[in-house]
């Protein structure tokens, strides 16, 4: 393989496994302590649908 060959492909797989990195840490990294206050469980939530019961 050329040096040009060798230049594109070290460049392209260096971009993949740093996109891959990238993800994986935002993935697995916790959240911000705002964004779990405005998050709601199932209990919470109210969809009117029981109070009427026909």
């Amino acid at each position: 393989m050329t040096g040009t060959g060798w230049l594109i492909m070290l460049v392209s797989m260096t971009s993949v496994i740093g996109l891959l990195v990238y993800c994986l840490f935002k993935v697995f990294s916790l959240p911000s302590v705002e964004v779990e206050e405005h998050m709601q469980g199932q209990p919470f939530i109210d969809t009117k649908d029981t109070k009427n019961g026909d």
